[in-house]
């Protein structure tokens, strides 16, 4: 029988996010910040209880991942379970750089199937004797979550590796992803249980649960979430083929903190979040953030690290049990070159092996003394790639060991076994060199490990060799692993460049001992300070950090699916009440209404741009009520707008922002600009011409009194780059020059000094008290940079008399974004809706006047 909570996730996957926790609704803890929270249905009444009663507040965590750090096995009478620390799990050791107060609370699943008559006691004990809650994933669930979506479609695909036939990877299949977010639901729901969501953070783990931020937020509005992801982010090239990929997007977007090892990963998710869904980072003070819907979703870059404390013990262990003694005999006089990998298509092990041979034939001075050590870790997934993989290692170290081999010499020795973290360390302990020619891996801790178990423990037997009293070590890494870039004293290779890599390996077993030992001590001074601790610890700080405004914000959530988000606002920004302004409206004998028109009454997106019917009749409307001064404030000529609204005879228009300037239809132009000097357009079009024959899809708009680069249908990415580079370019030629170069919405533009909207709205003000109808309404709206020098203006004209300061103001912009003005509304349509309450309260216009 299928369970409840797997049909609502199917409905979930197809849509429909269902009701949690409906069966024990209780009475919502009171909270104790201040805040305003707006729910959109019954279930989002409950978005900020939990099921665990308010105690005493304590710092505390909870850390999700996809299994826990126990190990779990029956008792030898098959009566119950026996379950001890994972030592080897990098999440035990989160806690190490966390606060000494603060408690950790872990919740994932086991790596053993626990029947469900035990589940309860099962779960009973590990809350109380490790502070663990497990989540049990049905069979059928956890098979297609994770041997299925994760395992054989995202962990390739994050890999680099697209299913280009049914033979060559897995294609994409729904039920696969229906029971991924099946299997995130059930994760959130055992977080649900534990959780103060007023006090507790939560640090979400891996690729195994992208989706889980959706879940907790939608419950949650406010919760302190992070998000690490250990695996590498691929290029948005490869990630654009994910047919999941806007779903996936949004959920990690619903964490407050996103983690990743290195630059190239977050660069690429930054890269995604810029061409599907428009959102550019920006980087303050060293931390990089994106703005969404208001919130702030910081974007950390930090390396995970090794525990030292576990690796020192492991070498005292590997002492005692003289193993690093017997290897030492058994490889003596020979030169170690170590590997230790995953068995997985990724880990370039073939690679390395044929790397190794190639170094044999063209340095025979190794035979017989060069000896590979190929540790195998078992494999984690299955299928026939890996199989393949897996039979070509076989077939390749078979023929190298044939054609190399002399009497007690085998050039490589290869370890197809679980081998322990203690047996690892003796083997590190003496290898000369140690290789990882992964073609591609979230990090690999590989390399860090052997560093620290070459410096050994004083005094003891497990410590490498010495030149003249000093440790050495030597890496060849692959420039594709997420380690890389943190080890600088390594020699980096291209795993696919069999010949180049061979060279590698001899370069790294003929270095002369002092070069060694200098190349050693620099990366252990690395690995020994950028530890695990260190790296949870700065992780943490920073999502605090990013977390802090959380009480201090109005937020709601919107959306449903994985459309879902939260909608976090200034407690002073706030959207625009139609009946509000209608009734300050009513109310003034003087307004003043200020209008831009691209992105406010004509959408962005639109590629008519002439008004529409409607518009034109809803402006004629307003300009009909005498006690209105309605003006157009546009970047637009002023040919265009007076063509498009020359039915509006008392409209004002302010063309090219503000350079001209007319009261109405009936009026001459005025130039309100300083200079008539255009002299510098002959400077700054070639350039600009320039960047448009090396930019396809940008164009260039010729103005009276400015010129303007367009690059909105241009590459996203390359567009941007460019309009930077003619930015500063410009700026440079033009510095003498008496104008303005600027940056917009996908423009770059250059125009007259002293020419702003913010200066249009200055003189329409003083124009209007100087006749002795200063305004006691002023409604100005919106979109983009230029408009804000208008709602700046505004707060100045009321200090300096132009305004009274019992005028209403409402300076609104367009869309929800950090802004100047105390009001928004979300897109043009409101924008209209709202002109035409306005205009319903004014008399109509003579019927000369009216536009059919």
């Amino acid at each position: 029988m299928m369970s409840k909570s797997y049909t609502n996730l199917l409905d979930l996957a197809s849509g429909n996010f269902p009701v949690m926790g409906r069966e024990k609704r209780r009475l919502p803890r009171v909270m104790t910040v201040a805040g305003v929270i707006s729910e959109l249905d019954d279930d989002q009444a409950n978005s900020v209880t939990s099921d665990v009663p308010s105690s005493i507040i304590v710092d505390r965590i909870i850390i999700v991942a996809n299994q826990l750090p126990v190990k779990a096995k029956r008792r030898p009478d098959n009566k119950g379970w026996s379950f001890s620390w994972d030592e080897d799990s990098l999440f035990l050791h989160i806690k190490d750089g966390l606060p000494d107060d603060m408690e950790v609370i872990y919740v994932g699943s086991l790596k053993v199937e626990v029947d469900s008559s035990e589940q309860d006691d099962v779960s009973q004990l590990l809350l109380d004797r490790f502070k663990c809650v497990p989540a049990f994933l049905p069979p059928d669930i956890l098979s297609k979550y994770y041997h299925g979506f994760c395992k054989q479609h995202l962990w390739p695909l994050f890999h680099y590796m697209l299913p280009y036939s049914a033979s060559h990877g897995s294609r994409f299949d729904r039920s696969w992803w229906e029971a991924y977010v099946a299997a995130n639901k059930i994760f959130s729901q055992k977080v649900i249980e534990v959780i103060n969501p007023d006090d507790d953070y939560v640090w979400i783990h891996d690729y195994h649960l992208m989706v889980l931020p959706t879940f907790l937020r939608r419950r949650f509005n406010r919760l302190r979430m992070g998000f690490f992801l250990h695996s590498p982010f691929p290029s948005s090239e490869i990630y654009r083929t994910l047919p999941v990929r806007e779903e996936i997007l949004k959920a990690l977007l619903n964490s407050d903190l996103i983690g990743f090892h290195t630059f190239d990963y977050a660069r690429h998710f930054l890269s995604c979040c810029s061409r599907m869904m428009g959102l550019e980072y920006q980087s303050k003070r060293g931390y990089i953030g994106l703005e969404y819907y208001g919130r702030t979703v910081g974007i950390k870059i930090m390396p995970v690290g090794i525990h030292m404390g576990q690796i020192e013990t492991v070498l005292q262990l590997a002492d005692k049990e003289w193993r690093v003694g017997e290897l030492k005999q058994q490889f003596e006089g020979k030169t170690v070159l170590l590997g230790v990998d995953d068995m997985d298509i990724f880990k370039g092990v073939d690679l390395k092996i044929l790397a190794f041979e190639e170094m044999l034939k063209q340095h025979p001075k190794w035979q017989g003394r060069a000896v590979l050590v190929q540790i195998a870790n078992p494999a984690r997934g299955k299928g026939k790639d890996l199989e393949e993989i897996q039979e070509e290692i076989k077939t390749s170290i078979k023929r190298i060991n044939d054609k190399f081999r002399k009497p007690g010499y085998d050039p490589i020795v290869f370890i197809d076994r679980p081998v322990s973290l203690t047996e690892r360390a003796a083997y590190y302990t003496v290898a000369q060199c140690v290789v990882v020619t992964a073609v591609r891996d979230g990090m690999n801790l590989t390399p860090y490990e052997y560093v620290v178990c070459r410096q050994g423990i004083p005094g003891s037997d497990c410590t490498a060799e010495e030149s003249n009293g000093l440790k050495n070590s030597m890496l060849v890494v692959s420039e594709f692993i997420g380690c890389s870039p943190s080890l600088s004293g390594a020699i980096r290779v291209n795993p696919w460049n069999v010949e180049a890599t061979a060279e590698a390996l001899n370069e790294a077993i003929s270095m002369a001992d002092g070069e060694k030992v200098l190349r050693h001590e620099k990366h252990y001074k690395y690995v020994s300070t950028h530890d695990v601790a260190y790296w949870s610890r700065s992780f943490f700080q920073d999502l605090e950090r990013s977390c802090k405004d959380h009480f201090r914000r109005r937020c709601w959530g919107i959306g449903l699916s994985f459309g879902f988000r939260v909608v976090a606002l200034d407690p002073n920004f706030r959207k625009l009440s139609i009946d509000t302004i209608v009734s300050a409206y009513s109310r003034a004998k003087n307004r003043a209404i200020l209008l831009d028109y691209d992105g406010t009454l004509m959408p962005q997106t639109s590629i008519n741009k002439v008004p529409s019917p409607q518009v034109i009749s809803i402006i004629n409307t307003l300009c009909g009520d005498e006690r209105n001064t309605v003006f157009l404030v546009s970047g637009r000529g002023r040919d265009s707008l007076g063509k498009w609204f020359s039915p509006c005879e008392k409209l004002g228009i302010a063309a090219e922002h503000g350079y001209f300037l007319r009261w109405s239809a009936d009026k001459e132009w005025e130039v309100v600009g300083q200079s008539n000097d255009f002299q510098w357009m002959e400077m700054a079009e070639p350039i600009m011409k320039q960047y448009t024959e090396a930019t396809d899809g940008s164009h260039i708009e010729t103005k009276e009194s400015a010129l303007v680069w367009h690059h909105r249908d241009a590459d996203l990415g390359f567009g941007s780059c460019q309009a930077k580079e003619m930015l500063d370019h410009l700026e440079s030629v033009l510095a003498n020059e008496p104008v303005a170069v600027k940056s917009g919405q996908f423009i770059v533009e250059v125009k007259p000094q002293g020419v702003s909207k913010g200066l249009v709205a200055e003189k329409i003000f003083a124009t209007m008290a100087e006749s002795g109808r200063q305004a006691d309404f002023v409604m100005c709206i919106g979109d983009d940079r230029s408009d804000e020098d208008m709602f700046e203006i505004i707060g100045n004209a009321i200090n300096s008399g132009i305004l009274s300061s019992s005028t209403e103001v409402y300076a609104c912009t367009v869309g929800q974004k950090p802004s100047k003005a105390k009001y928004y509304l979300d897109d043009t349509t409101e924008v209209r809706t709202m002109l035409e309450a306005l205009a319903e309260e004014s008399p109509p216009p003579p019927s000369s006047e009216i536009v059919t």
